[in-house]
């Protein structure tokens, strides 16, 4: 794999963008949803189904794939693309979210994060330059800085700190990057993305952002976000950060989110979003539909003939009715989590290829209005 990775704008609606990843393992539209697959599995979902679905790009996870099944046994089996059999572009969060979450003890350094993990107690050092090697070993086509993420609400001193801790940590992961090309370990197709760090605070994320620009990294997130904040707060950090990210590189928030977060959000500029939320929701007996999120474990669902959409290009929201759906719940059969998730994340999908056809049209905010009022 020799191509190199792209980014370009095709169209630009008010705030809205279309564009165009271009990876070796494939295209990615945005604005793009990406569903979670953090130990190398969408949740109760095939990939062939994913694929069917639309889906361009999986996100797993760097925490939860190095201590199980581990980094070096992926890459002696190949490489996560064929160890899960995706073929399409992967992305990898540096784990930094989940060490501050799931690790049962974790002391935060500014050298790294030492923690014992979650599964058996055993104790890890992760750094920047770690998080760089692990991705690497499990052949990432976009890999994530290693990032302090807070949960919200949060001390101005310590988010200011974490802010400092992450442009340390962006800039020596970009030289493990760059080390791990030159030796081979990272193709030219591979690239590093930072992490805009900062809270709400306007300031912190001007000098998050403001120092992730000088290091010239191929694309920028947008961390610490749907961390406990209202909606309101989440949207007026995307509004003070977003006009000072290049234009001509990816923005992704991650974290993100409900139907309504994804289309507040690409109304700002974002361009890529992942969530556990699609799959979750499908474990527990929920459906995101044109009209709304419909819960499968009502009663006024069990004599209900209809399919969750009709109109639907996936078979379990169209061939499938709401009455067998909610006896699935009830009962607690594996196929309801099966059949909602798949549902789920080709509603997502669905809801991103019409979020891109408006903005190809320029009838973005007309469309994001009735859309809105629809899912409400």
């Amino acid at each position: 794999m020799t191509a190199p990775f792209s980014f370009r704008l095709l169209n630009t609606d008010a705030g809205a963008r279309l564009g165009e990843i271009v990876t070796p393992r494939g295209k990615i539209a945005t604005p793009a949803f990406m569903p979670v697959g953090t130990a190398g599995t969408v949740k109760a979902v095939y990939t062939d189904q994913l694929q069917a679905a639309g889906v361009e790009v999986v996100l797993a996870n760097t925490y939860h794939l190095m201590l199980r099944p581990g980094a070096e046994r992926i890459f002696r089996l190949g490489g996560l693309h064929s160890f899960m059999r995706w073929h399409k572009p992967i992305l990898t969060d540096s784990g930094g979210f989940q060490v501050m979450s799931l690790a049962k003890l974790r002391t935060i350094r500014d050298d790294g994060v030492a923690f014992q993990s979650h599964i058996d107690g055993a104790a890890h050092l992760l750094t920047p330059e770690r998080a760089v090697e692990i991705q690497c070993l499990l052949g990432a086509d976009i890999q994530m800085q290693l990032d302090e993420c807070l949960a919200l609400p949060a001390s101005a001193e310590a988010v200011a700190l974490a802010v400092r801790r992450s442009l340390d940590w962006a800039q020596r992961a970009k030289a493990a990057f760059a080390r791990a090309r030159e030796l081979g370990h990272a193709g030219s197709g591979q690239e590093l993305f930072g992490i805009v760090q900062g809270g709400t605070s306007p300031d912190l994320r001007a000098r998050s952002a403001d120092g992730l620009l000088a290091l010239n990294l191929a694309g920028h997130a947008i961390g610490g976000l749907a961390v406990g904040e209202p909606q309101a707060a989440m949207l007026a950090t995307l509004e003070c950060t977003l006009p000072r990210l290049p234009a001509d590189k990816p923005r992704y928030l991650m974290g993100v989110g409900t139907p309504i977060d994804l289309i507040e959000s690409v109304g700002r500029g974002i361009d890529m979003f992942d969530c556990v939320l699609p799959t979750r929701s499908g474990r527990h007996g929920q459906a995101f539909t044109w009209s709304g999120k419909l819960n499968l474990r009502n009663a006024a669902h069990g004599d209900d003939p209809a399919p969750l959409d009709p109109l639907s290009r996936c078979p379990a929201a169209r061939d499938y009715s709401r009455a067998y759906l909610h006896h699935l719940v009830k009962a607690e059969e594996y196929l309801a989590a099966m059949l909602l998730s798949w549902a789920n994340i080709a509603f997502y999908q669905e809801l991103m290829a019409a979020m891109r056809a408006a903005i190809a049209q320029g009838r973005f905010a007309a469309w994001a209005a009735a859309t809105k009022a629809q899912l409400r």
